[in-house]
């Protein structure tokens, strides 16, 4: 048991050293000549304008939260999609039928609370309450 271990060791030693190895090569041959110009920071071709420091509305990270729920749901889908023929056979299909279907109302459920609440509108409007 012990020499399984010492196979991830080895493994893991010979990794980080192979990297080690290739950024103090890289560092050793390539050039250096800094100066202003390529010290600024580069983004598409355009003078940078203004601080990096910008705040994002919070939409953006609603909008991607909700891709990442549904991205996940079909990551978490696909392997029972993928042997259903084969849990068709050993009798075990439409207990893996059930479950994916609960799954997916689950994540439905979720959306559809986000949705009705406005979580996912792009352009809110402002309430008058006083």
């Amino acid at each position: 048991m012990l020499i399984d271990f010492a196979n991830v060791f080895l493994f893991a030693a010979i990794a980080v050293g192979f990297v080690a190895l290739i950024l103090t090569v890289g560092k050793l041959i390539r050039p250096d000549n800094p100066n202003p110009i390529k010290r600024s920071v580069y983004e598409c071709g355009e003078i940078p304008i203004g601080p990096g420091f910008a705040q994002f509305n919070m939409r953006f990270y609603l909008i991607a939260f909700v891709f990442v729920i549904f991205d996940v749901e079909i990551a978490f889908m696909y392997p029972v999609t993928v042997i259903f023929r084969d849990l068709m056979q050993a009798g075990w299909g439409l207990l893996a039928f059930t479950e994916i279907t609960i799954f997916i109302l689950i994540l439905l459920v979720g959306f559809i609370y986000a949705w009705t609440q406005g979580g996912l509108d792009w352009v809110k409007t402002l309430s008058n309450e006083s």
